[in-house]
Order: C-alpha cells, then sequence, then structure tokens
C-alpha cells in the first residue's frame, strides 16, 4: 500500500498505471477487433465475449492500482444475486466523473459487461475511442430543437441509432448504463432547473425509454444505484489521487414492469407517460435515500 505517498504523486502514478494497462492490452483488443469485422454471426459473437473479457481484465487492473494507492473506506449493498449471465439497465445518480469508476470498480465481474451511450465526438478520444467502438459502445449524434425544425429528415435518427446498438446486444448478456440524469448535479444546473428534488437533477426518460423498447425480450431488470461521497464529491482526479476517504453505494433490484417492455416511447404517449411517472418515483425514492445516508454517514 502506498497510501502514505502525497496526493499528487499518487495521482500521477495512477494515470501512469492505468495507461500502461491500456498499452498493455489493446494489441489482443484491435485484433479481436478487426477478426470481429469477418461476416460470419457465431464469429462475431465469440469475439465480442472475448473482447468483453479484456475490458474487464482491464477494470480489475485499474482496481488493483486503486487498491495499492490508496486506502479507501468501501461501503457497498446490494451485492448479492447478481449474476453474469443476465441482462441488465443500470441507472445511477450522476455526481462526478469518478461515478463511472467507482460503478465499474463495484461490479465489474458480478454482472456482465456494463456499456453505455456516448457522445459521437468522442469516438476521437486516443485509445479509449476506439476501444469503445470495437466494444460496440453505442455513439450517439444529438440534434438541437432548432436543427430539427430546420432538416426535419433527421428527426428520430437518435432512436435508429439506438435500436441499431441494442441489435448488437441480443447474443450477448450485456448490461446497458445510462445516467438518467443526462449530467453531472452541480447547484447551478440544479437551480436552473427547478429541480423538485434535493440531491438530483431532473430525471431524462427517454434514454431509457428507448432501450426498453428495443431491448423489451433481454431486459427485465433494473439496477438502481445510488451514490454518497460522504466527504463530498470531487472529480475524477480526486478518485485518482485518493482525497476521497468514503464511498457509499446501496444497489437496489427493481424489475421492470412488462407492460414497459417493447413499447414505442416517441410515439406512444400513453407508455411515455406511465414510464415518466414510474421514473420519478424511483427518483423521489433515491432522493430521500440519499438524505437518509448522508445523514447515517456523515462525521460527529
Amino acid at each position: 500500500m502506498l497510501h502514505f505517498l502525497p496526493h499528487g504523486l499518487r495521482g500521477t502514478l495512477a494515470v501512469l498505471l492505468i495507461l500502461a494497462n491500456t498499452l498493455l492490452l489493446y494489441p489482443p483488443l484491435l485484433l479481436l477487433s478487426v477478426i470481429k469485422m469477418i461476416p460470419v454471426t457465431a464469429l462475431r459473437t465469440l469475439c465480442t465475449r472475448l473482447l468483453n473479457r479484456v475490458a474487464v481484465a482491464w477494470i480489475n487492473n485499474n482496481g488493483r492500482t486503486m487498491r495499492l494507492l490508496h486506502r479507501l473506506d468501501w461501503q457497498v449493498e446490494g451485492l448479492e444475486s447478481l449474476e453474469q449471465n443476465q441482462w441488465y439497465f443500470v441507472t445511477c445518480n450522476h455526481q462526478s466523473w469518478a461515478d463511472i469508476m467507482v460503478t465499474q470498480n463495484v461490479l465489474n465481474n458480478r454482472i456482465p459487461l456494463m456499456k453505455f451511450f456516448l457522445k459521437k465526438e468522442l469516438i476521437w478520444v486516443p485509445l479509449l475511442g476506439i476501444a469503445w467502438w470495437a466494444l460496440d459502445f453505442p455513439f450517439m449524434k444529438r440534434y438541437s430543437k432548432e436543427l430539427l425544425a430546420k432538416k426535419p429528415h433527421l428527426q428520430g435518427k437518435d432512436l435508429e441509432t439506438t435500436r441499431k446498438a441494442c441489435e448488437k446486444f441480443k447474443y450477448t448478456p450485456v448490461t446497458v448504463f445510462n445516467f438518467l440524469e443526462g449530467t453531472r448535479f452541480t447547484p447551478e444546473k440544479h437551480q436552473a432547473q427547478n429541480s423538485p428534488y434535493t440531491h438530483l437533477l431532473r430525471p431524462k426518460a427517454g434514454g431509457a425509454g428507448f432501450v426498453l423498447g428495443a431491448m423489451g425480450e433481454q431486459l427485465h431488470t433494473m439496477l438502481d444505484i445510488t451514490i454518497v461521497y460522504p466527504d463530498g464529491a470531487g472529480g475524477i482526479w480526486d478518485y485518482l489521487a485518493g482525497r476521497m476517504q468514503r464511498i457509499v453505494v446501496t444497489i437496489k433490484r427493481r424489475e421492470i414492469p412488462a407492460q414497459f417492455l417493447g413499447r414505442d416511447y416517441v410515439n406512444d404517449p400513453e407508455f411515455r407517460n406511465q414510464f415518466q411517472n414510474w421514473v420519478s418515483d424511483i427518483w423521489q425514492q433515491k432522493d430521500q435515500h440519499i438524505t437518509e445516508l448522508m445523514k447515517i454517514h456523515s462525521k460527529p
């Protein structure tokens, strides 16, 4: 354990070790992604599973790096009854870019590899962009209301992209991850939204509704994750440098109502209203849960 080192040095070492881990696993990832281009379904399925194993190894190694450098107090509840051969939809409150690494660390090797929707521009991120593409992470291009008004033919393109991405997820168990808030919580965003919740932004149910509509045959379970940083939610550098001392994670398993599966979120207003109400109820419960966790884990 190197937790006695200064925070800046530990953060630098963490970045270097994660980079070395990425470079080590990059060649097999590229080789498998090339083989996966061969149009044989069985071969592509095999390559997908092997690529997922490469990603799991990457996450495992990153976890070892964090344990080597830091002495974090993890308090996790709800890991029982999770399976690696099931499809899951996962959502989480969003306070920091560290949320992704925290969630990966908690759930890796317990459920299928998490895959989340990314902005199309992120494909140009060095090393990671190609890796996300090889692992079938969906890249989304969002269109503003102004652009859609000028070019109506773009209407529904994001839904089409979601459906195409979800088609790839039907052959191998996968975890679809989505931040329902859509962006990180800040006091400024909270005030601008006039959010009815104390600790959360308003949820955006559209993305989740699209996924459930496209994968109704596979997705039946939601993992509702709540993350609390009792000493304050810092940024990704604070996590890598070991400035975060305590992380509380609770996982609530929720069965997705059957009437929400395989429905058309865009053209079915009844489903849209029912689903939005269901998500709002979950968000109200999550907000109260965060209040309770903060009281329990606050320093005396």
